[in-house]
């Protein structure tokens, strides 16, 4: 819900910053690429109860994962970045709760476990959703400059960012957390399949 709020607040630096990035000669997919590599060390520094620094690790990725984007759109969208952008954005989600599973199996696994299933229902329904748009030939009305139907939610990217840096903040309170978005996660997933019976009528 608060994506398009976001993308509007960080528009102006995010374009200052990705037309340095080019003149740097950086492209697109590796900015994607370094952001994920950088995303991964939340991993263990979750499972070191190293919270703080994970912090500062989800919020650099966060911050190339929107500088890909716009790098992207002032130089050549491909269909290579937007199926590498979407697909390591889930990989890293998933990376979040599994640290903190490692960090404290006895309170944690089973609410990180609930969670990484409610990524399952959210990133299928997006995903399939965006399939069948294409084939369709429908476009999105709020993302059009998305590589792909962007089919919006209770429980978008930046819901999922504020959540995860709750719970860098509040390391205890992270089942609570967790089942918590998780069950906005699966309404956000019971929404996407109703949406998609009424669009996808044969």
């Amino acid at each position: 819900m608060l994506d398009r709020i976001l993308l509007t607040t960080t528009q102006q630096p995010q374009l200052r910053l990705a037309k340095q990035l080019i003149i740097w000669g950086w492209t697109a997919n590796q900015v994607t690429l370094l952001g994920f590599l950088i995303g991964l060390t939340a991993l263990p520094l979750l499972a070191f109860e190293q919270y703080y620094f994970a912090l500062g690790v989800i919020l650099l990725n966060r911050l190339l994962d929107g500088l890909d984007g716009t790098i992207a759109r002032l130089t050549r969208i491909s269909d290579r970045g937007g199926f590498l952008d979407i697909v390591l954005d889930f990989l890293f989600y998933s990376t979040i709760p599994l640290g903190f599973a490692l960090a404290n199996p006895s309170e944690n696994a089973l609410a990180a476990a609930v969670l990484i299933y409610s990524f399952v229902g959210t990133g299928s329904s997006f995903l399939a959703f965006a399939i069948f748009a294409a084939k369709r030939q429908l476009s999105s009305p709020v993302y059009p400059h998305k590589s792909f139907y962007y089919l919006g939610g209770l429980t978008e990217a930046t819901e999922t960012i504020l959540v995860f840096v709750l719970m860098c903040l509040f390391p205890t309170w992270f089942s609570v957390f967790a089942y918590g978005f998780a069950s906005l996660c699966l309404l956000s997933t019971v929404l996407r399949i109703y949406t998609a019976w009424k669009n996808f009528v044969d």
